[in-house]
């Protein structure tokens, strides 16, 4: 059984109007388990595995009836909790332009602030590793959250966020005006968004089941992952068996 627990930095770690300050100081987290069944009778861990799983669902080796695709097509040896944040407040979320896979944007002081208040809220959770983006923003989260632990930090490129070309660096009001058909098949109709001749969404959905396989084959059980909004949509969507059209 594999679980996700969602977490965002600005609920969790900024204060916001809308919330009390006890509020505040716990986590607002959401669970999904990637697999289910209907009955509330699992097998005893000395029963046998069936000697033909299907590792296509989830939960395929003991049948349930409710599995979803699976996201590493092998049995999995342990139970999974993965916890997905998105990086701080970036210099480019405060002015609005697109980030896409540009590493120019850095964390503002909001933003390092943020991660530090998460680092705080996490701090008593054992995670057996920490992995993030190599990109500048989710970086620098990673890094103030992950000080003082043990084991190193993993990069890895399947969690860099979407590449959008020609759009990144510009103010989202003004990719609406020059580029209009572009900006409105990306926000309307991911699945079918073209630029530079690929499809940077469908490109995306690869990377987060690439990036899943690797999470969910590594050692350990309680991990953390630190990216971006793009990618944390398609590695939500690809664990519940949704498709690019469900990007937005």
């Amino acid at each position: 059984m594999a679980g996700i627990v969602f977490l965002n930095t600005t609920l969790l770690c900024s204060p916001l109007p809308c919330l009390t300050s006890s509020q505040l100081h716990l986590p607002l987290t959401r669970r999904i388990h990637c697999s289910t069944s209907t009955s509330t009778s699992y097998p005893a861990a000395t029963d046998k595995l069936p000697n033909s799983i299907d590792f296509s669902v989830t939960g395929g080796a003991y049948d349930f009836t409710k599995a979803t695709t699976s996201l590493t097509n092998e049995l999995i040896t342990s139970s999974k909790k993965v916890t997905l944040l998105r990086h701080g407040l970036s210099t480019w979320n405060a002015e609005s332009r697109i980030q896409g896979s540009s590493d120019l944007s850095v964390l503002t002081e909001a933003g390092v602030e943020q991660a530090e208040r998460c680092k705080k809220a996490l701090e008593n959770i054992h995670f057996d590793q920490c992995l993030a983006s190599p990109i500048s923003r989710a970086k620098q989260t990673a890094e103030i959250i992950w000080q003082g632990r043990e084991k190193p930090l993993v990069y890895i490129d399947s969690l860099k966020e979407i590449s959008l070309y020609h759009l990144e660096g510009l103010k989202n009001v003004d990719a609406k005006q020059i580029y209009k058909e572009e900006y409105r098949i990306w926000r309307e109709d991911p699945a079918n968004f073209v630029m530079n001749g690929r499809y940077p969404v469908q490109d995306l959905w690869i990377a987060a089941r690439d990036c899943w396989k690797e999470i969910l084959l590594s050692p350990g059980e309680n991990f953390l992952v630190v990216t971006h909004k793009s990618i944390l949509r398609a590695l939500t969507c690809t664990a519940l068996g949704l498709g690019p059209e469900s990007m937005n």
